[in-house]
């Protein structure tokens, strides 16, 4: 199979005037998102929190400059983007052109996670609801096609897409990105499930910290059934936890990801005024979106702390060194509405897996430890 060479496309956008990117990294995307985060000025790329953020971006540039923006997104985040896209940028209303570049997972005949299924069955339709034209990249004629859609989004005045299929950009090598961070991911799980022990309730983030943490599991001989793996839903899982928190007097943790926390950081200072004294947060920031290629977030960049204290949780600790993680999770569960924040590098096991257990059944199986815990 023939595929695209990611400098080509960005190079190809360039000379179409399309000369800002910006959005949320995808793995079908990870070659070209590495490529336009090495070959693109810094102000030019802009990572985003979610995908509606975006598509605000690229409404403003064209607005500034007359100029177009290419924004980049997995299928998964189209949600994000229907408000912006039908309030804002549609032609009924403010007519503001953009390219949008969508990964399709779950596409139609080609395994993928559950997660992903409705969503890749219903991309397409997405789109015709949306009443964004698009096409499907064929590397056999994509130049063609690129042509087509910025000649279609310059006369339309309105946004165009390009969807993505596995496997349609060739590799690109990405920056290296050195730490001097002590702790990777998956060593500081182990550390918190060690300490919080097997009888706690877990509602873990999308990506690669669920797996780990499944696997953790799995490795100690516990089941799963106190575990509620957020496999879809990138930003909810503390909302989850939340509402988790309003059902049971047990003590929930919820382990998030600087990348979720980003994505709806509008809901934590709700979270953290509303919920129960049940609920205890528990951030894990490697400062990247590694599940999907290692393309930077803000977070370290940021003082996360500072932004937990002012949402109003009232102990906030941040620690990076595996002895410091047992007495930080100890404080952590001893003080309600407490949040803590492990600083990792970058970096996961190549052989890791991915959960046996079906979503529905490990939410059938997490119900059923509730209805035990309140009997």
């Amino acid at each position: 199979m023939s595929t695209i060479d990611p400098v080509a496309f960005h190079t190809r956008l360039g000379e179409q005037g399309i000369d800002l990117f910006a959005g949320v990294p995808d793995s079908l995307l990870q070659d070209l998102c590495a490529c336009i985060e090495d070959r693109s000025p810094r102000e030019k790329n802009l990572i985003t929190a979610n995908e509606g953020n975006a598509v605000g971006v690229a409404c403003g540039y064209h607005i500034a400059t007359g100029n177009y923006a290419a924004v980049y997104l997995q299928n998964s985040g189209l949600g994000n983007t229907v408000n912006p896209l039908l309030s804002l940028a549609h032609p009924e209303v403010y007519s503001v052109p953009m390219l949008l570049i969508i990964g399709w997972r779950g596409e139609p005949g080609v395994k993928d996670e559950p997660q992903h299924v409705a969503q890749g069955r219903l991309t397409l339709p997405t789109l015709d609801t949306l009443e964004v034209p698009y096409q499907v990249l064929d590397p056999e004629q994509w130049e063609a096609q690129v042509d087509h859609a910025v000649e279609q989004l310059r006369s339309a005045d309105a946004p165009v897409a390009l969807i993505v299929r596995k496997g349609t950009f060739s590799k690109y090598a990405a920056a290296e990105r050195p730490s001097d961070l002590p702790l990777n991911r998956e060593a500081a799980l182990e550390a918190v499930i060690e300490a919080i022990g097997p009888e706690a309730f877990v509602v873990s983030t999308t990506g690669k910290t669920s797996r780990e943490v499944f696997e953790i599991r799995e490795r100690r001989g516990e089941g799963h059934a106190h575990d509620f793996l957020t496999v879809g839903g990138m930003g909810h899982a503390a909302s989850i936890a939340a509402g988790v928190c309003l059902g049971t007097d047990q003590t929930v943790y919820c382990i998030d990801g600087d990348g979720g926390f980003l994505m709806h950081l509008g809901s934590i200072p709700v979270i953290a005024q509303r919920a129960r004294e049940n609920f205890r947060y528990l951030m894990i920031n490697n400062g990247a979106h590694e599940s999907v290629g290692g393309q930077p977030t803000v977070a370290f960049d940021i003082d996360t702390a500072g932004l937990l204290t002012a949402a109003g949780f009232e102990q906030v600790e941040v620690v990076r060194d595996a002895e410091q993680v047992p007495a930080a999770v100890e404080r952590l569960a001893r003080t309600p509405k407490a949040a803590l924040v492990i600083e990792v590098a970058q970096g996961s096991r190549p052989d890791l897996g991915r959960p046996t257990i079906a979503p529905s059944a490990n939410k059938t199986d997490m119900m059923a430890e509730f209805e035990a815990a309140r009997r």
